[in-house]
């Protein structure tokens, strides 16, 4: 069995090395933006700036740039024990607190009257940004290597009530980012394992001593009415005389967590569930970030558009093949692909149904005879569905969303499944970025349900680059 360190030791040596990186990294870029901007000239002279009656070396105020960009990515929680190591968490506030830092050092700049040049900032922010975010991943390649290992990850019980006690270590099988192995479980039924690879060992009745037993890290609680409040509270004082981890589990899930806000009321940790919005500011936010990504795509990738369009109208037929597909609010459209297929493909689907390797609900084969040999290039790299940025110009479709359904998928839903079309599909999606044809159906909508109820436009630009990754590693392209 996997040997595991106690999750304070290692993250806190985690944060401790991601502390030292993103010194380095700040130091480097404010004072090589100095460098890059002034130079050094000839009698040592510093540049100095002036405003407000009073003048400031520009080394001075590079110091200070260096003091509160670190301070500000401290005082986020960046480093945080519960942000490192998974999620799009700790990028986002990466971000966060470089642009909260630098728009408060503007702000006092004008204040104060003091002329900064706007070059020496310009230089300053994006390549330490940029730097910070590529350090961060880099060290998560490091730490899932290790995890790969047995090392740096975090051995749990989880306890409560069967059927939630196994959902929650469904849950946590299913995301290996998180680092906490579920080693054993807890609940008021009798058995030999919760899951396979997860034994059942001791009752609720003596929680700690079979914990203890156990010689774990954490224990998640998942809920149980044979707990009472009192009791949880002990168990609680008990773990923590003992060094391990109490993580409580909400029955909520699929909810991101900017959407939650813990409130404590009366004694009681209350959880406070923001709704999701599908209309407003955020949303014209995002359109107007479809229209001009996907406007710009089109001029810079015209040459390879045209080049595609005469490669495929070679093997006789159009370039482009036309579906109708189901939008937002259920409202149909037709989407644009370049053609992979020869014609009448169609009319042969249904000599093909058994050999399908799709996923129940979608036809999928590996070796689809009907594919042309330009068209297993396209799909294989997914050029295929450049034409779909007409579809985002037009309105149709966004940059990133679900996957754009089909009619016939559409009047199989269950009525909670039609959340999916609250927003517009997308070129790309969670879908995309995490399995493509691979997924089962039950995963597929579930990640597109994830979305429409956690959107953001940050979490939207780490769906994009992970696209990029995606196709260069032909990850479930068929």
């Amino acid at each position: 069995m996997a040997t595991a360190t106690r999750p304070v030791g290692w993250q806190r040596a985690y944060g401790r090395r991601l502390a030292v990186t993103d010194t380095l990294i700040v130091i480097a870029a404010v004072f090589g933006a100095q460098q890059l901007r002034f130079g050094q000239a000839a009698d040592l002279h510093i540049p100095r700036i002036s405003g407000g009656g009073f003048g400031l070396a520009y080394t001075f105020v590079s110091v200070l740039v260096v003091v509160a960009w670190l301070g500000s990515l401290k005082m986020l929680g960046t480093r945080s024990q519960q942000r490192v190591g998974g999620g799009w968490d700790e990028y986002r506030l990466v971000l966060d607190a470089s642009l909260r830092m630098f728009g408060l050092f503007a702000i006092a700049a004008f204040l104060l009257q003091v002329d900064v040049a706007r070059g020496y900032l310009l230089l300053a922010l994006p390549v330490g940004l940029a730097a910070l975010v590529a350090s961060r991943w880099a060290w998560r390649q490091w730490l899932g290597r290790q995890r790969a290992h047995g090392r740096f990850l975090a051995r749990a019980v989880v306890v409560g009530e069967h059927s939630k006690t196994l959902h929650v270590a469904r849950e946590l099988q299913r995301d290996r980012t998180a680092g906490i192995v579920v080693s054993a479980a807890i609940t008021e039924r009798d058995g030999s394992e919760l899951l396979p690879g997860v034994p059942m060992i001791g009752s609720l009745d003596d929680v700690v001593a079979a914990v203890e037993h156990a010689q774990v890290d954490t224990v998640v609680y998942s809920g149980s009415d044979l707990i009472s409040p009192a009791k949880l509270r002990q168990f609680g004082w008990d773990l923590q005389s003992r060094g391990i981890e109490l993580v409580v589990a909400a029955a909520l899930t699929d909810v991101a967590g900017p959407r939650l806000h813990a409130r404590p009321v009366a004694g009681l940790s209350l959880l406070h569930v923001d709704s999701p919005e599908f209309t407003g500011a955020r949303y014209i936010t995002k359109r107007a970030f479809d229209i001009i990504v996907s406007g710009l795509a089109l001029v810079l990738l015209s040459p390879l558009l045209l080049m595609l369009t005469l490669r495929v109208r070679a093997d006789g037929g159009p370039a482009l093949f036309r579906q109708q597909r189901v939008g937002l609010d259920g409202h149909t459209f037709t989407m644009f692909k370049f053609r992979s297929m020869v014609m009448g493909a169609e009319a042969q689907l249904a000599d093909l149904l058994a050999a399908s390797d799709g996923n129940g609900m979608l036809f999928k084969m590996r070796d689809d005879p009907r594919v042309t040999p330009i068209g297993r290039t396209l799909r294989r790299l997914s050029l295929d569905e450049l034409p779909q940025l007409l579809n985002v110009i037009r309105g149709d479709m966004s940059l990133v969303g679900p996957r754009p359904p089909l009619m016939s998928e559409v009047s199989d839903y269950e009525a909670w499944a039609q959340r999916r079309l609250l927003v517009k599909p997308g070129i790309t999606g969670l879908w995309q970025v995490s399995g493509r044809s691979d997924l089962s159906w039950e995963d597929s909508l579930r990640l597109d349900l994830y979305y429409v109820e956690n959107w953001s436009l940050a979490d939207d630009m780490v769906i994009i680059w992970r696209t990029v990754r995606a196709v260069v590693e032909s990850r479930g392209a068929y």
